[in-house]
């Protein structure tokens, strides 16, 4: 088993900028993929980017590609989400995921992610 555990959520207005991190701790060795996705108020849940752990090869969803980056920290076992530019529409919960295999067609699908971290809370004001 993988444990993640998120951090850096808060607060913010529009236009600022936020850093999220997430602990990953257990079997780590098992990582192939780890990802960040957000769920918005009566939305389900989105794909945001992720990183293969391996090369660092990223994926981006469109409505955040030039204002996000994601990053991973092999040594340490992090994985962060560098927000900048924030809109109101980022308002959500942003989750930490990762995945035992790999297939391109599905890094976005949230069903084909093992293992989840608890949540934290993005709130952008205008």
């Amino acid at each position: 088993q993988v444990q993640l555990v998120e951090s850096g959520g808060g607060s913010v207005q529009a236009g600022d900028s936020l850093r999220l991190s997430c602990a990953a701790s257990g079997r780590t060795y098992t990582i192939f993929v780890a990802g960040w996705f957000r769920q918005a108020p009566g939305k389900d849940t989105e794909f945001i980017s992720a990183i293969i752990w391996s090369n660092s090869s990223t994926y981006y969803a469109d409505s955040v590609k030039g204002r996000f980056t994601i990053s991973r920290d092999n040594a340490n076992n992090t994985l962060a989400l560098q927000m900048n530019s924030l809109k109101p529409e980022d308002t959500a919960v942003y989750y930490c995921a990762a995945r035992r295999s790999f297939r391109k067609a599905t890094i976005i699908v949230p069903l084909r992610y093992d293992y989840w971290g608890q949540g934290t809370q993005v709130p952008v004001s205008s």
